[in-house]
Formats: structure tokens, sequence, C-alpha cells
């Protein structure tokens, strides 16, 4: 197959081309080539997706299937005008946050509403027009090629080796330390998340099987008692876990999901009772093959020395975890 994808350098994208030039695929990969290297047997492309004729050094070649991870609408505009009908099936990594609602646990693709698209003039994917980018982005894709040539995935949170913002590792680094540990929430609450291999292996199978719909690119929740149980279990480790209610937490200051300061894989309920808690049922059906969480964290555990500090990404450094443990058992003596 020759297979062209539209990034590869780093993280998903770049595990996606080793994996097809691992299987045998002619691989492709076009990016600006300043974020990371491609796998060896992989082509490189340098080019702006910025300017409307950024693929024009791909001009004459067709490609089997192209997987793309795009987050700016117009670059998908862009590669749908320059390589029209000379790609036979697009994959498409979308995102779990192109969904309009997020209070409700265990909805699938076809339940739940979409956000509206990002109109053209609002091309900017960050922060809070993330979402509807990514809608802009799959109707632009389905409008134009057909329903039956697109393969949306919706990921939700990728883990493994290589992740740049510290939320799924936050927590091996954490329970691997050992002691107290500041637990958000409940037990009962969910936790869910896929590996970067494993939906590297999915996109590609998608595309060599022309696979076509809308599904959730993320595995099966899990209660994040066991979560928690399990990652250290891999670990062999025996943390203390106190479990702060969310009251508790926002009152302190605590950021939900990422960014300085906060607690990862945590989102305030009802709001986000949903949000990790999608039925994958579908996903899994269609081929998604999620491997045990002991094996994703110990490869992530391994692969941390060469990760750096990336606390300003996601997570609490232990003197603050400390002080905020300190002030949860003076507002909750124990008996």
């Amino acid at each position: 197959m020759r297979l062209l994808v539209l990034g590869g350098t780093v993280f998903l994208g770049h595990e996606v081309a080793a994996q097809a030039v691992a299987a045998g695929h002619e691989v492709t990969c076009v990016a600006r080539g300043v974020s990371g290297t491609v796998p060896d047997g992989v082509r490189l492309i340098a080019a702006n997706r910025d300017t409307p004729d950024g693929l024009s050094a791909l001009s004459g070649e067709s490609f089997d299937a192209v997987i793309d991870v795009a987050r700016r609408p117009s670059h998908v505009r862009h590669a749908l005008a320059q390589l029209g009908d000379r790609v036979g099936h697009w994959v498409y990594v979308s995102s779990c946050s192109v969904y309009a609602d997020h209070s409700v646990p265990g909805r699938t693709p076809a339940d739940t509403p979409l956000l509206p698209p990002a109109t053209p003039e609002q091309d900017d994917a960050a922060g809070e027009n993330y979402g509807p980018a990514k809608v802009a982005c799959e109707q632009a894709l389905v409008e134009a090629v057909g329903p039956d040539r697109v393969f949306l995935c919706r990921a939700g949170l990728i883990v493994g080796p290589g992740d740049r913002f510290n939320r799924f590792d936050y927590w091996v680094s954490r329970l691997a330390r050992g002691g107290e540990v500041l637990a958000p929430g409940a037990p009962d609450e969910s936790a869910q998340w896929v590996d970067v291999r494993d939906l590297a292996a999915w996109l590609l199978r998608a595309a060599e099987q022309r696979l076509a719909g809308a599904y959730d690119g993320i595995g099966a929740p899990l209660a994040r008692g066991d979560f928690f149980a399990g990652i250290a279990a891999a670990l062999g480790t025996s943390p203390e876990l106190t479990w702060a209610d969310q009251e508790f937490l926002l009152g302190q200051g605590v950021s939900e999901w990422m960014g300085p300061r906060s607690l990862p894989m945590w989102a305030s309920l009802p709001e986000y009772a949903g949000f990790m808690t999608r039925d994958v049922s579908g996903s899994l059906a269609a081929g998604l093959i999620t491997r045990p969480l002991a094996d994703t964290v110990r490869d992530t555990y391994a692969w941390l020395p060469d990760a750096g500090d990336r606390t300003r990404a996601s997570g609490i450094d232990p003197a603050d975890e400390a002080a905020l443990l300190a002030a949860f058992h003076a507002a909750h003596p124990r008996p």
C-alpha cells in the first residue's frame, strides 16, 4: 500500500509511520520537519500546509490511503483540493472534543450531538475552538469525498511513550514514588485512555481495510480505583490513596484534566459524567485492540527518564501535594 501520512514526526503520526513501514508499506510523510524526524525507511516531504499549494511536491502522485492528524480546517481543505481523487481512502484523526455534551455516560458516536463547526474565519484550533475546528475538518472530508471513503477516528486520551502532556504518566510517576497520594474524585468514577501504539495500529488497519464511519478511538472505561490499583500493581508499589472530593479540590484551586497545578484524568461532575465513560463496543467490534494496562504502565515508566520535566503541562509538584493533603485532613479529620 502507498500510504501518505500528513504529519509523522511526533507521537501518534510517528507511530503510524513506524508501524506502516514495518508492515512493508511504502510510506511518505509530509511535515514541516521541525518537531522531530520520521522513522527509518520513510520518505519525508518538508512542507508548510498553511499555504494552499503546500502539498505541491506531491503533484502527480497517487496514494492508496491518507492518514491525517490535522487540527486546522484550512489544512484539510488544502489537502482535499490538491490531492483530489488521487487518494483511495481517507483516515482522519479527530477528537472526542467534537461532542457538544459530555454529561451522559455510555454514549456512542451515533447518539452524541456535535458542536457547531468552526466557520472559515475561525481557522485557529486552539483552546475552545479546538472541538469546532475538528468538526469542520470532519465535515469538509465527508462532503468532499463521501462517507464511504472516510474513517473518522474521534480519539480520546492518547497515552504511552512519547506523550508530551504528562496526563497518564503523571500517575505512573506518582504511584511509583508511593506514600500517600492525593486521588481526585471517587474510586468508582471512570478513567479512559488508549495506548498510542494500539491507536496507530487501528488507524493503519482502517487504511488497509478501507473502514468507513465515525468511531471513538479510545479503550473501554475502567473505574478510577481499579486504574490506580492496576498502575501500582504493574510497578510493584503499595501507595495510600486519599480520595479528595471535587468541592475541596476546586476550592483549593486545583485544575481539572491538564495544565499547571492539575490532577490529570479527572473532570468535574455532573457536566463531564460521560467524558471518560464512552461506550466503545463499536470501536472494539471494528478492530480496535487494546493492550493490558500493565504493559502501557511498564513501557511508560521505562520511557520517563527521557521525558524531561513536564509539570507545567500537567500535575502537581510533591510539596504542593503534601500541603493539599494536610489541608484535606484538617478539613476531614480521621475518626
